[in-house]
Formats: structure tokens, sequence, C-alpha cells
């Protein structure tokens, strides 16, 4: 894990909390106070805060998106601000119509009703979450995602193995807590994302601290989470390094949730310094609190041999670029490590295409703090690496390394444009497959996301049953194939973490889950599969998925346009919205 901390520490001071201490103990008392008329609150009343908040996030919704592309130093009319839609006020409104959905349905746990459940080759069970309306088949055709459970749940056991939140018998469902949220400081989305986890997930309120990054968000979320702070269910606050350390050690504080970096993770739970490598050592937490955590992970694509065509080649091109340059390569899901295969006929034509996407790539400032110094650290690790310059802003680095090198295998995650290609040897896809699987399981740090890519013709050589059978081998809490792990952090249904079995003295890329509208009480993984080709082989199926660029891509040149129509059918859908959508799909 990169030894800068990149989320809740190492970002620029305040100069002053603009929250005194004081007033932190009155918004956690008053929290404290309202804990159990929350986990009392009936679910009716939660889908009616649920419905007042996406009527509260319409007005601020634009400038939500412009200003955060603004800060993040994007190009005002640039096509990139389509990211700051899609990453911020759709991935609201969809957790907001996924959860309404869900709670409509909860008592007899009937949500469950018109989910395809099946068992894996592995004998375990899979639930298919998404497409779950003729919406996601009209616009995200060919896009299924698949929530797989954790062995010993059955197809008979499932519904008792979920939602145990809403059961009355449940010890959940009677106490009610206190939780500290530390929200991340790259996308938007993440830390009211978190705060619904805590509150509708875990029947905890919530006290969210915001990083100083993108503290500049409360402007927005203070109205859009209005419903819940006027209930005395929420409290937003801002400040500093001595703020998170004070909310953390607070009587009052009895849970918490980090999205971030590993080594604040542990500053927390064991302290900092000598002190802190003692108690990790003697396993005796400085901080004994319940903590939850997403803490990111060196993520790799596998790229598998197969009977590529040119514009194979371009599509997927543009697919990897987008997994290390959306966001500028500030995410804990960009990709980390390209895995090509070295026998592949094919493969300097796709490292070709790939290096000519990134460098034609609009070029953005590099907003997140310590990002310069990380460069630099990687160019020092990779004295090697080339620089792909792009107009008008900084380049990428880019370093060719065995996968066998001491580099690679102490590789940490690059928190910036910054990537390692690797090559695996092998013409064979199924044993290429298993061999970057046991690469990435044995040699890479984390657990949070892994993506494929994979030729539907070397699928069906392969097998789909054996494929799944090789996927259970591959320890991540997202698998995306044909499609970045990113859009399984958009899909409110899916779940969102690391693949489970960390503990706080080995937390890699943390411990829980959130997202999760399904409520799954012991979900293993996400597997999202998208089509492969970028183009639709039925032309009267009108969808941007298999159009030529999804509206996430760093190449969507309507991307901007997409983000704010489908923001706008989130909050409404409607046959009379689609057209427009297509239309730009098309021109994207």
């Amino acid at each position: 894990m990169n030894a800068i901390l990149k989320e809740n520490t190492q970002a620029p001071k305040s100069p002053a909390p603009l929250t005194a201490f004081a007033d932190l103990d009155r918004d956690l008392q008053l929290l404290a106070d309202n804990r159990q008329r929350w986990v009392q609150t009936p679910v009716a009343e939660r889908i009616t805060i649920l419905n007042e908040i996406k009527d509260a996030l319409m007005p601020v919704a634009q400038a939500w998106a412009e200003t955060a592309g603004r800060k993040k130093g994007i190009a005002e009319g640039s096509p990139l601000v389509g990211e700051e839609w899609l990453s911020g006020p759709y991935a609201m409104l969809t957790y907001c119509n996924q959860m309404m959905e869900t709670l409509s349905k909860v008592q007899g746990k009937h949500h469950l009703d018109h989910l395809a459940v099946r068992q894996l080759p592995t004998g375990q069970v899979a639930a298919r979450v998404l497409p779950a309306s003729i919406w996601d088949h009209l616009l995200l055709s060919g896009v299924k995602v698949d929530v797989w459970m954790q062995p010993g749940v059955t197809p008979g056991n499932l519904a008792q193995n979920t939602a145990g939140l809403y059961d009355p018998a449940s010890p959940l469902h009677k106490t009610g807590k206190v939780a500290l949220v530390l929200g991340a400081g790259n996308i938007a989305s993440i830390a009211p994302l978190d705060v619904l986890q805590k509150l509708y997930s875990e029947n905890e309120v919530v006290i969210l601290k915001m990083n100083p990054v993108n503290d500049y968000l409360i402007e927005f979320l203070t109205p859009t989470l209005k419903p819940l702070i006027d209930r005395g269910f929420l409290r937003i606050v801002r400040g500093a390094t001595d703020v998170g350390q004070y909310l953390c050690n607070h009587a009052l504080v009895e849970t918490m949730h980090i999205t971030g970096a590993g080594a604040s993770h542990d500053a927390i739970v064991w302290g900092v310094g000598a002190e802190g490598q003692a108690n990790k050592a003697a396993n005796t937490p400085k901080n004994t609190r319940a903590i939850t955590s997403e803490l990111g992970a060196v993520c790799p694509t596998i790229v598998v041999p197969g009977p590529w065509s040119h514009a194979d080649i371009r599509f997927q091109a543009e697919q990897v670029a987008t997994q290390k340059l959306h966001n500028s390569g500030f995410n804990c899901v960009a990709c980390q490590v390209l895995v090509l295969p070295s026998d592949w006929a094919l493969k300097s034509s796709f490292q070709s295409a790939l290096e000519t996407v990134i460098t034609q790539s609009q070029a953005r400032a590099l907003y997140y703090p310590g990002a310069q110094d990380r460069l630099a650290g990687f160019r020092a690790t990779n004295p090697q690496a080339r620089a792909l310059p792009r107009a008008g802003g900084e380049s990428v680095l880019i370093s060719q390394l065995d996968a066998n090198s001491e580099t690679l295998q102490k590789a940490q995650e690059v928190f910036a444009p910054a990537l390692n290609v690797t090559e695996i040897a092998g013409t064979v896809p199924e044993a290429y497959l298993r061999a970057a699987i046991r690469f990435a399981n044995e040699r890479l740090y984390g657990t949070l996301g892994a993506n494929i890519v994979i030729h539907p013709a070397t699928i069906a050589q392969m097998g789909r049953a054996r494929l799944e059978q090789i996927l259970a081998e591959l320890r991540y809490g997202t698998i995306a194939i044909n499609a970045w792990t990113g859009v399984g952090f958009l899909t409110a249904q899916a779940t969102w973490g690391a693949f489970p079995g960390h503990t706080l003295t080995d937390v890699q890329s943390g411990i829980g889950v959130v997202h999760n509208t399904n409520l799954f009480d012991k979900p293993e993984r996400t597997v999202v599969e998208a089509p492969f080709t970028p183009f639709p082989r039925n032309l009267l199926r009108l969808s941007f998925t298999l159009l030529p660029r999804p509206p996430w891509f760093i190449t969507n040149r309507k991307g901007a346009i997409l983000g704010k129509l489908l923001v706008a059918f989130q909050y409404r859908p409607s046959f009379l919205k689609l057209p427009r959508i297509f239309l730009n799909a098309l021109l994207g």
C-alpha cells in the first residue's frame, strides 16, 4: 500500500476547523439521543426520506457536477465533466431508487422474488441483480451483474441470509449506534453512500467528517441530505486531522467506517510510529471500536489472448485507458498493473493502441495532494519508465516490468496517472488465465477489484462453467469481465468492498461491504460482465453499452451531456427521455 496516505491524511490542512469541538460534542449528543428513534423508524418513513433526498438532490445536481469538475481542473465544457455527473448525483439517485425498491418489498423478503438465483459450478449461490428492470434492458443491454454468496449460503437459505436488519427478531433491529464516517476525497458519492449504508443497512445514525480535499461538497450534500439532518439522524462536519482524531476517540462514537489508505486505517486502530507498530505486533488495538473500511489495492487488468479484430483492439484500448485515467487516476480501483500474454500475436498491436489512446486523451490537473511526490517515487523505483505526453497537461508514466521482478512484487498502489505493464507466458487461454490469476492473488497487494478482458469466442472455447470455476480462484471483491470494476461501484445493487477474510492486523483492501441494496448478509463478491464488442449485432437494439463508447469512457465526446441526461432519467424514468440518451450515445 502506498506509504503516502492518500485519503484522510496528507490532505491540505484547513486554517482552523469551522466546527469547534464543543459543536462536535453537541452534534454527537444529538445523534446519541436519536439513535434509537432511527431504529424505530418504520420502513414506510425510511422510503419517504429517500424520496425526499431525491427531490432535494436535483436542484443542486448541476452545480454539484460542475463545481467538482472545476475543482479537479477539468476544462469548462469538457466531456470529462460527465464523470462528475455519474460518480456523484447519478450514483446517489441509483442508490435511492434501488433501496426504495427493496424496502417496499422487504417484509417477508419478497424483494428477492424477482432475482434469478442459481448455483455456480463451485456450489456457491449467485443472484443476478442486474438487469432488474425494463430500463436496465434498454440502457444497459447486455450488461449483467451477479452477486456471489459465501460458501454455506444455498438457494434454500438465501432469504435467511438476507436483510437480517429488517427481521424483527434480529438484535440489529433493536439496537441503534452512533457511527463516524470518514469521507473519501476523490469520488463525490463515496461519503454520502457510506452514510446511507450505515443508516439503511446497519441501523446506525451518522456523523460524517468530510475530507479537506473535497469538503466543498458540503455545499451540496447538506441540502441533499437535509431530510436526514432535519430529523436528527445525520450531522456533517469539516476539519483537518485534529477533528478526525477527536471524533475517532470520542466516547459517543461506537463504530467507524473509513474509505482511504491502509496506513490511515492502521493509524486509527493501532496508533502511529513506534507505538502503532508495537500495538499491531502485540494485536492490542489502541482504538477498539468496530471499524469497516474500503482501502484500495494494486488492481490488475488481465488481457486474455484471443481472435481480436482491429475494432476490438481499439475499443478495449479505450476501456483500459479509462480504467487507468478516469478521475485522473485518483481511484482506489484504478488499473495499477496491466497483465499481457507475452506470446500473443496481437500483444504489440494492443499495447500500441493503448498508448495512442493515452497520448490522445484530454489531460487534466493532478488535483489530489501528493500526486507529484508519488509520481517522483514511481520514477525512482522504475527508472526505465517512459512518459507518455498528453497535450496541455501531465504525462502518464508507464513502466514495463518482468512479472518476477522484485520491483513489481513490491509495487504499491500509485494514486496518480502511472501504470505498470507486465507479461505472462502462454497461448492457451485457460492456462494463461489461471497463471495470471495466481500472479494477482500471490504477488499484488489488496483484493478490491480485478478486470479481465476476454473475447466471447475464447469464453465459448473455454466453456462458461469452466470460466466461472476459474473466476472463483480470483480473490477480489469485484471482478469485471469486459468492463471496468468502477461499473460495479455505480451499480447500487452490487456489493462494493474487499474480498472477505481480511483482519485488523492484515487489512489490505478493508473489511465489510457497502451499497448492496438487496441487503445480502453474506456476500463474497460481485461479478460484472459487459459485451465485448463495441457495436450492436442487431442495429435495431439501440443501447449505449453496445454502441461505440459507454458514457464513463474518457474518450466519450458526449460524456457531460449523457451524464446530465442519465441523472434526469434516474430521477424520473420515462420512455420520453430515451431518444435523447440514445442519440447522444450514438454521437459519443
